[in-house]
């Protein structure tokens, strides 16, 4: 483990609870009550820039960012979705998949600001299980070197 590996939080924690992971990354659900079903995509070794990655793996990582979207949205319906890989308070590749309702305490701001309005006193809940059931059906097993099933 290198000098900024060794400092990074995504390289020593997984990050989040973990739903599903390959070789390339790992799919955790970050446990934030204001935002149900707030998921990270976190690379598995420690790079700063989408750019330092293959086009085989920033591929691989979009498809996995993009099943993730689509998973939420299936199972919890949000108003909108937000994708975020921004890295400044952590240089290290992930991306947040991070559903919005009209009604959330940011709405229509990034959820980093400062809150506009109480949180709603009935949020959408996730079910974890299901969450990791669907991402396997979507992406394939766990740990396998792509993440697809085999035939």
């Amino acid at each position: 483990m290198n000098e900024a590996s060794a400092s990074c939080e995504l390289c020593t924690s997984p990050g989040g609870d973990l739903l599903w992971e390959n070789s390339l990354c790992r799919v955790v659900c970050i446990d934030d009550t204001d935002y149900p079903g707030f998921c990270r995509v976190i690379l598995k070794r420690h790079v700063c820039e989408m750019t330092d990655l293959t086009l085989a793996e920033q591929a691989e990582i979009m498809r996995i960012v993009f099943a993730t979207e689509a998973t939420l949205r299936a199972l919890i319906k949000p108003d909108k979705m937000n994708l975020a890989s921004l890295g400044n308070m952590c240089a290290h590749v992930h991306w947040h998949v991070i559903p919005r309702w009209e009604n959330d305490c940011n709405f229509p701001n990034p959820i980093w600001g400062s809150a506009l309005r109480p949180s709603p006193p009935l949020r959408p809940t996730i079910n974890n299980l299901q969450l990791r059931q669907t991402l396997v059906s979507r992406l394939g097993e766990p740990g396998s070197a792509t993440g697809r099933s085999t035939p």
